[in-house]
């Protein structure tokens, strides 16, 4: 298995089940209430995956700690910051859908600085994953000097946002969703033919291989060699908010030399379970549970 570096966001969810969200100056109740350890980069940290971001010197950050620790993530390198621990206040409706409010706090504080401390820990590595709940100037640096050292390097280029082509360039493997997808390249993504052509765009532009993430469709999978649809899997979802997350973690554990396909059939699988159950990281799947799993899958494109 590949060594794997995360450079990303560590937050506390603070998650209210309902019915619906309730509409401007709306007062609804809710269902339910509970925390759980969340952030789009400790999210997609699995197993023997070492943690690089700051948390805040209060309750959030050393539970978030002690929870990385005990799924076996390496968080030696972990900071404290001067603000608080990042928070995400997410609301799940009765369908699946969340909405997510997300205060960074001391993700913000991640800087070059910080990277420059633990370039050790990136030299030492085979992968280099990332996200965009801490600083982009951080995330740039931090691909510029995987690249550097002759790293792979992946972006989930969420939360949506515009990229200067640098990021793009140092990205051997992005993997957005449709409206993300739109967002980097200034083009429509509505249908797959849209999909494709403005994932040439960002081939053209140096990036090795696509995965183009369909929601409950599947994902595309788009490189110089290969165009191939994976359809997801037929289940019921009660909570979406790690769906994408829990991909990413499953795709890169299997990650191997021109293995992409193989390891979207595993990260499908680990996505389709992680939406049946509610939370972030509370809801992915171990390894056998994955393994084991036997769901059909959903033939619509």
């Amino acid at each position: 298995m590949k060594k794997v570096v995360v450079v990303g966001s560590i937050n506390m969810d603070l998650v209210t089940r309902c019915k619906r969200a309730p509409k401007g100056g709306e007062t609804l109740f809710g269902e339910e209430f509970f925390q759980v350890p969340g952030g789009k980069g400790a999210n997609q940290a699995g197993t023997e995956v070492t943690m690089l971001g700051k948390v805040g010197k209060d309750s959030f950050g050393k539970d978030l700690i002690n929870s990385m620790k005990e799924s076996g993530v390496d968080t030696r390198y972990i900071e404290e910051g001067e603000k608080s621990t990042g928070i995400a206040k997410i609301i799940v409706e009765e369908n699946g859908q969340n909405r997510i409010l997300v205060v960074a706090g001391a993700n913000s504080e991640v800087d070059k600085a910080y990277i420059d401390r633990h370039l050790d820990v990136i030299k030492e590595c085979d992968i280099v994953v990332a996200q965009l709940e801490i600083p982009v100037e951080t995330v740039a640096y931090a691909l510029a000097k995987a690249k550097e050292f002759g790293k792979m390097t992946i972006l989930n280029p969420a939360p949506a946002r515009e990229l200067d082509d640098e990021i793009i360039k140092n990205s051997d493997l992005i993997i957005p969703n449709e409206s993300e997808l739109a967002l980097i390249t200034g083009m429509p993504t509505e249908t797959e033919k849209e999909i494709k052509k403005a994932g040439e765009k960002l081939l053209d532009m140096g990036v090795s291989n696509l995965i183009v993430t369909l929601g409950s469709k599947g994902s595309l999978l788009l490189n110089r060699e290969t165009c191939e649809f994976h359809s997801a899997y037929k289940v019921k979802a009660i909570d979406t908010t790690a769906a994408g997350d829990s991909f990413i973690g499953g795709l890169v554990r299997e990650l191997k030399d021109n293995n992409v396909g193989e390891a979207i059939e595993f990260a499908t699988k680990v996505s389709a379970i992680a939406v049946t159950r509610k939370g972030a990281q509370t809801s992915i799947p171990t390894i056998e549970e994955v393994e084991n799993f036997e769901g059909v899958k959903n033939e619509e494109k």
